[in-house]
């Protein structure tokens, strides 16, 4: 028997409790994980809330990521005891999540834990922050390098915007950092923001298809008219990447920064990514990510707050990483 967090839906309600668990029940897949942590993503607030139709088949356990350690593998790659971490897939959403003492999934969705990491490091990253990771490895790869100028994030308190502004600010960006809460400063400065922007600045239309060249890159949580109103502040041949839609998922833009500017907008997508730029990524993380600022991210909570706190996190009141002991 193992304990989970379990969605349950009678007519158009969902119900969330923990519950108790038989080991018979856990899904198909050839490795099965004592989770020791999983984490609250945004989506996880979302499918938790019932606020987006990703889960089509009830009882379900969510939680889109999780690390822990093998404890039975019918997979060539992975043995009993070791220390591995998983997000994407469409776990959480079509197959049972990490919001569990225990989880079954496939081998080949498997990462192995970064060198000198705990498990509980990699749930501090956990979807978020490996998002935030693969976004700044596009914005590279289109030719951002320190001291291009400052590099924004949208979102900026939030859990891709908190390991983003850590990642471009450990290598050498000056990191502008957008956020509505004022509580957040000091804490967005000691990850190593240079400057705050209120993101009321950038929450109203543009008059104007192009406004002052500002930008040499950015990172962007929100979407909607925040995503419209930064590509009209890019640096002529300077790229948007787009990982979130906080603030809505339209985007009513003019083609304008992209014929006048050669503006690049960068679609980033955590789920399906190949396993060789997954296990880069991670890689990076290991390399780029201070962890004592990684630690003060982090705040820690068990199954039984999930609840509460997938609300917390769509209001946009959760600040950093939250780390999801299911064991508590």
């Amino acid at each position: 028997m193992f304990k989970a967090l379990v969605l349950n839906k009678q007519d158009e309600a969902v119900t969330a409790a923990v519950e108790e668990l038989d080991e018979a029940r856990l899904p198909e897949g050839d490795v099965t994980i004592a989770v020791e942590y999983s984490t609250l993503n945004y989506k996880d607030g979302l499918i938790i809330t019932n606020k987006a139709p990703l889960v089509r088949t009830y009882p379900h356990v969510p939680g889109i990521d999780f690390a822990g350690r093998v404890l039975d593998s019918a997979h060539p790659d992975w043995r009993p005891g070791d220390a591995v971490v998983l997000t994407g897939w469409g776990v959480g959403e079509r197959h049972w999540g990490g919001y569990a003492q225990r989880a079954r999934v496939k081998g080949d969705w498997l990462v192995p834990l970064p060198e000198g990491w705990r498990t509980q490091h990699a749930m501090a990253v956990g979807t978020a922050g490996f998002t935030a990771m693969l976004a700044v490895v596009a914005l590279e790869n289109h030719g951002l390098e320190p001291g291009a100028g400052e590099v924004l994030v949208t979102g900026a308190a939030g859990g891709v915007g908190s390991v983003a502004v850590a990642l471009l600010a450990k290598l050498g960006h000056q990191v502008t950092a957008s956020t509505g809460r004022a509580a957040s400063h000091a804490y967005l400065r000691a990850l190593g923001a240079s400057n705050i922007l209120d993101r009321a600045e950038l929450a109203q239309p543009s008059p104007r298809p192009l406004e002052s060249e500002r930008f040499a890159g950015c990172i962007d949580a929100v979407g909607g008219t925040t995503l419209a109103r930064v590509l009209g502040q890019m640096k002529y041949r300077c790229s948007v990447a787009a990982v979130g839609l906080a603030g809505g998922s339209e985007l009513h833009a003019t083609v304008v920064p992209f014929l006048l500017r050669g503006v690049n907008l960068l679609g980033i997508d955590s789920v399906y990514q190949p396993i060789a730029p997954r296990r880069a990524a991670w890689q990076r993380l290991a390399r780029d990510l201070d962890l004592v600022k990684l630690e003060g991210m982090m705040v820690e909570a068990g199954l039984q707050d999930l609840p509460r706190l997938a609300g917390e996190i769509l209001q946009g009141r959760v600040q950093g990483r939250m780390v999801v002991d299911p064991n508590r």
